[in-house]
């Protein structure tokens, strides 16, 4: 459906009063940051970062041997970059969705199932073992078609996983999607009932980190690492106003560079944008269903993520993946009315009742994506450093299991994780400039010509596949 000139005015009208922040950061509960790192500091085991991945290194760190000196830093503030602006979707899966799973490792998928859904358990149980205040709900998520062909692969998807013994997934016709949340615009879904939690993303980052101080972790805000060097049986971090000597250092930096320099090259940054309504209204409410408060998103390639709040608002995200020329990670990226604009239309025309609903917040952040759209792992300096990086917005969850992985690999332990195909091998690393923008570029105007045709994948597309580069927003 285009969208007329009334349309468009409706959705900047609706966007006037929104604020250019994170919805989730601007919480009355949250927490004070800690004091910046000033002279030196020993410990045995150093975490760079204060998002997901670094929280669940230092909190498993210390449950699995308490008498562990465990330090984390962290450049801002605790939960401020991709762990605090995300959607709040927890998924079980560990390779971006069960199909980029099979594409890549067909093999080891039921493993690699049975892991995610024992890592989602996990997250559960911390949830509830450290009192996380997050809002976790475990309401699965549906994939929503609304174009023919993608109900049709949906259809498919669900056959294959039935297959390979599966469950919890449950085919929607349009009637039972629309009973569940009612477009217009739904013409079925597949629900995976258990595999996703919705939560608060900043209260969980918050919770981590009580969670660590109160087993003894040691966390410095505002101290970024700046470079990391050997020393002797070690390595030491040095920070603005000081330095770190370390036995171990896990690096959980994910988007930004990352301080083993040879790994930079296989992420980039892309910016993605997300807007949050005002509370909805018991007739707004009654008017789209919900009752069950699913995370939803649709099946096309540029896609949006969509969920409902404890506080009854709607959180619509996703679509306008943005790369920006030299995979620089800047502040002024984050705010896009361009972008905005385009996904308030995108809303009233998913949920036409909801005309007049207001959004309080827009804004956006980077996302640390890879070739292979889901995370790798990897060791340096003679297994003294490990790192975890690339989960392109699904690390809410696989972040815990890409600690669990740090810890096994900086022990230099062989476990059932480790020894993954996943885990062992790399993807492929993106190109210098200017061919990565010149590819990224091209991808995603095939991907916007493939939604519009039927989902038919051109040369270019077909070749990336091959490549082992197939790539969605």
């Amino acid at each position: 459906m285009a969208v007329t000139r009334a349309m468009s005015s409706a959705a900047a009208h609706s966007l006037t009063d929104a604020q250019p922040v994170p919805f989730w950061l601007e919480d009355p509960g949250r927490p004070g940051a800690h004091p910046a790192l000033a002279g030196d500091e020993r410990c045995d085991l150093l975490v760079v970062g204060g998002g997901y991945s670094g929280l669940w290194t230092a909190l498993l760190a210390k449950e699995r041997e308490p008498g562990r000196d465990v330090v984390l830093i962290e450049g801002k503030e605790i939960g401020w970059a991709a762990s605090g602006r995300n959607g709040g979707f927890c998924a079980a899966s560990l390779t971006h969705g069960l199909g980029n799973g099979l594409a890549r490792w067909p093999d080891e998928m039921p493993r690699l199932e049975k892991l995610g859904a024992a890592n989602l358990d996990a997250i559960e149980a911390a949830v509830a073992r450290y009192s996380l205040d997050c809002d976790f709900e475990r309401t699965g998520e549906i994939d929503v078609a609304t174009e023919p062909h993608q109900l049709d692969e949906l259809h498919e998807m669900h056959e294959e996983a039935v297959g390979l013994g599966f469950e919890g997934l449950e085919l929607l016709d349009g009637e039972a999607m629309r009973a569940e949340v009612d477009s217009p615009t739904f013409l079925g879904g597949l629900w995976d009932r258990r595999g996703v939690a919705m939560l608060h993303p900043a209260k969980l980052a918050w919770g981590l980190k009580r969670a660590c101080l109160e087993l003894g972790v040691r966390i410095y805000e505002h101290t970024p690492g700046l470079d990391l060097v050997s020393a002797g049986p070690g390595m030491v971090v040095r920070t603005p106003y000081g330095r770190i000597r370390a036995r171990r250092v896990a690096l959980g930096t994910n988007v930004f560079p990352s301080l083993v320099k040879r790994v930079r090259a296989y992420t980039v940054p892309v910016y993605d944008y997300a807007l949050m309504t005002e509370p909805l209204s018991p007739a707004q409410l009654a008017a789209i269903g919900w009752k069950n408060r699913q995370g939803l998103g649709d099946s096309a390639n540029q896609f949006h993520y969509f969920r409902i709040t404890a506080d009854h608002r709607i959180l619509w995200g996703g679509y306008d993946a943005i790369y920006k020329y030299g995979g620089k990670v800047r502040a002024e990226y984050d705010d896009r009315p361009a972008t905005y604009l385009k996904l308030a239309e995108h809303f009233f025309r998913c949920f036409p009742q909801l005309e007049g609903l207001r959004f309080s917040h827009a804004w956006g952040g980077a996302i640390d994506t890879c070739s292979r759209f889901s995370a790798f792992f990897g060791t340096a300096h003679g297994g003294k450093v490990a790192y975890a990086a690339g989960y392109t917005g699904l690390g809410v969850g696989a972040t815990r299991f890409g600690a669990d992985v740090m810890l096994d690999l900086l022990a230099g332990e062989r476990t059932e994780r480790t020894d993954l195909e996943m885990v062992r091998k790399k993807p492929l690393p993106f190109p210098p400039e200017p061919v990565a923008w010149a590819g990224i570029g091209i991808t995603k105007w095939a991907l916007a010509r493939a939604d519009a045709n039927g989902g038919r994948r051109n040369l270019w597309l077909k070749a990336m596949d091959r490549a082992g580069l197939g790539f969605d927003s």
